[in-house]
């Protein structure tokens, strides 16, 4: 029997969800809520610290699909998603794809690939916790032909200028990295979001904020629609 992980089910069809959610606590998992919309999804992982993976329908009955509650936890939660659908054209495929699941179970369900797909979910993100636990607390960056020991404690936030990423510091200090944001973020720990497409910050630097900017250092940074939940969560 697995261990009790937490699952979040969204998925706007009761009567799939209710049946859903009986095969998976048959596995010997908890389902810690069934939701049936982007906002609910939300509001839920907002307020709910221990949930460990999201089984997400990619059509709901709103106007936020799916597809954008990946992006929201992919923005700022760092948690494992599986996709539900019976939608298998090449455009929503494709869509689903860039968000990065660790599966996409099409309906009807069959119980062995859901729970393999579970499983592996579940193990794959756990292994990448405990590589980012035993991993170093220090970057060695460069500025002015030289290397600096950088701790990743000590960064306040990431800026994305063309291939070059500029890396910030609480003494204002500023150092260039070659690498993509999106490649730089996996490396981070979970204090650090992605508030923008072009900004990364560590939340615990951050001096002051509104819903639509935080600063840090007295540089002002905009936030998108999609971490504003996370800073009215802070509110709470």
């Amino acid at each position: 029997m697995p261990n009790k992980f937490n699952i979040l089910i969204v998925e706007d069809n009761v009567i799939i969800a209710d049946d859903l959610q009986q095969i998976i606590e048959s596995f010997g998992y908890r389902v810690l809520g069934n939701v049936i919309s982007y906002e609910k999804a939300v509001e839920t992982l907002t307020n709910n610290n221990n949930i460990d993976l999201v089984l997400i329908d990619i059509n709901l009955a709103t106007e936020k699909t799916g597809i954008d509650l990946a992006k929201y936890i992919n923005l700022n939660l760092h948690l494992p998603f599986i996709f539900l659908s019976s939608n298998l054209d090449d455009d929503t495929v494709s869509e689903a794809a860039n968000t990065f699941p660790s599966a996409y179970l099409v309906k009807p369900f069959d119980n062995n690939t859901i729970y393999t797909s579970i499983e592996v979910a579940l193990t794959g993100f756990t292994n990448n916790r405990l590589e980012k636990k035993t991993q170093v607390d220090h970057l060695y960056l460069k500025k002015n032909n030289l290397y600096y020991k950088v701790k990743i404690g000590d960064i306040t936030f990431i800026k994305s200028d063309n291939i070059y990423l500029e890396i910030h510091t609480e003494n204002n200090e500023k150092f260039l990295l070659r690498s993509t944001l999106k490649d730089f973020f996996k490396s981070l720990p979970n204090n650090f979001f992605k508030c923008n497409k072009s900004y990364i910050i560590n939340i615990n630097k951050v001096n002051t904020f509104n819903l639509n900017y935080v600063f840090i250092n007295n540089t002002q940074i905009s936030v998108s629609k999609e971490f504003k939940p996370y800073l009215k969560s802070l509110l709470k």
